[in-house]
């Protein structure tokens, strides 16, 4: 008689939150605010036309630069590149001042409706985000509770995008320009630290969730103490 055998299961092995976390601070730095130190070191020199057009080269040679390597390009450069990509092509075609101002705005709606929707989708757009900010094994991301994890966080960031649009946009239109910078920058450091925070610990429980169901060596130490 044949008896079947069912397939030995992988113990499910994950980094700690402290390595995770130093993986990704070079990356968001890269991504997220080194473009925007390019731009401002750039109008220092120039108008804002030609600190745009600097700012959008130094993304777009980011991006180059990996599939000259034979890499693949971190999904958070692909966003810095579509909002470049967006405000470029609303300076072209205005001219106008005001719209330099008006285009983050409108490149945040957008990042905001890449997240809304597609995370509906088996790979939305946050797991690729995730993927380059800390690196976990295939057989975590397709994890169920992982899966969960990724739709609750395309929800959160695509809803504050939308409200830092919003609010960007409102102030933009209804204040001063000088209220504008002022208060924008400090809403939207409140904000995003805010969901940054969540989303931080929201990772971190559903580390410890994933690490209490996996079986794991005996004397070895939890995910996250």
């Amino acid at each position: 008689m044949t008896v079947l055998m069912s397939a030995p299961v992988t113990p499910l092995v994950l980094p700690r939150i402290g390595p995770l976390l130093r993986h990704a601070a070079p990356r968001v730095f890269e991504s997220m605010i080194l473009p925007v130190l390019v731009f401002y070191v750039a109008l220092l020199f120039a108008d804002a036309g030609v600190a745009l057009g600097v700012a959008a080269a130094w993304v777009y040679g980011g991006v180059a630069w990996r599939l000259v390597k034979g890499g693949e390009a971190p999904g958070t450069l692909l966003l810095a590149a579509g909002t470049i990509t967006v405000r470029v092509a609303l300076a072209v075609a205005t001219g106008n001042p005001i719209v330099f101002f008006l285009q983050p705005c409108l490149g945040v709606f957008c990042v905001s409706l890449g997240f809304l929707l597609t995370a509906p989708l088996r790979r939305p757009l946050i797991r690729r985000v995730v993927a380059d900010l800390v690196p976990l094994p295939d057989h975590v991301t397709e994890h169920p509770r992982m899966r969960r994890f990724f739709v609750r966080q395309s929800v959160l960031w695509g809803c504050a995008q939308l409200l830092n649009a919003v609010l960007s946009l409102w102030l933009l239109l209804s204040q001063s320009l000088q209220t504008y910078l002022v208060v924008r920058t400090s809403v939207v450091a409140v904000l995003l630290g805010g969901a940054a925070l969540v989303s931080v610990l929201s990772f971190r429980h559903c580390l410890r969730r994933l690490d209490d169901l996996a079986p794991r060596p005996a004397g070895a130490e939890p995910l996250a103490a």
